[in-house]
């Protein structure tokens, strides 16, 4: 799979149905990595996934036509909260896992969540490595596990909590460590 072909948009209403089936698709077979399940959202007419998308942020990645993941956004609620964002219901269907489309689908959340908020959290699933690397690699910083998040078919689940500040502050740093680390890593007298 070319990821250069691959291309990230917002999903909008007219995908709902599109949309149904991937998502249904991450329930179903990723039970433990969501906080809904397949036999809720399954009975959910098509409308409801016309409202989701209507007042949600939520990106896919596209080879042509067909959708390949998905990732939405939302700003948390209330006052005191409304500088933070959650990206949440992140799906890569297996064919495109390993082809740089999940990164593409988080940078596209970060891009969109930097206009907004301040920082950016997630919660994913202990087990799933693939996807904590990723998200540690795109500058989410674990803070802390939630014990017995989520309760499927009788087996508890922990939760990693992880965060990305977006400050300029942060950039600034991230940058300054960056210049730090490419000159500690190059040996005296050779440039």
């Amino acid at each position: 799979m070319d990821a250069d072909k691959i291309h990230i948009r917002r999903l909008t209403p007219a995908d709902a149905a599109m949309y149904r089936g991937i998502r249904l698709e991450g329930l179903y077979s990723s039970p433990e990595a969501f906080g809904s399940t397949f036999e809720t959202e399954f009975s959910k007419p098509l409308a409801w996934f016309f409202d989701r998308l209507s007042n949600s942020q939520i990106f896919g990645a596209f080879l042509g036509s067909e959708i390949l993941g998905i990732a939405g956004f939302a700003v948390r609620e209330g006052t005191k909260e409304s500088h933070k964002g959650l990206l949440w219901g992140m799906y890569v269907r297996p064919v495109a896992r390993g082809t740089g489309v999940a990164q593409r689908l988080v940078e596209a959340v970060i891009e969109f969540a930097r206009l907004r908020v301040e920082l950016i959290q997630l919660n994913v699933v202990t087990g799933n490595e693939p996807a904590r690397r990723l998200y540690a690699r795109l500058g989410f910083v674990e803070y802390g596990i939630e014990r017995n998040s989520l309760k499927h078919k009788g087996r508890y689940y922990d939760e990693i909590l992880m965060a990305k500040d977006l400050t300029p502050v942060a950039d600034a740093v991230v940058e300054a460590k960056g210049s730090l680390t490419s000159v500690e890593l190059t040996a005296p007298g050779r440039q």
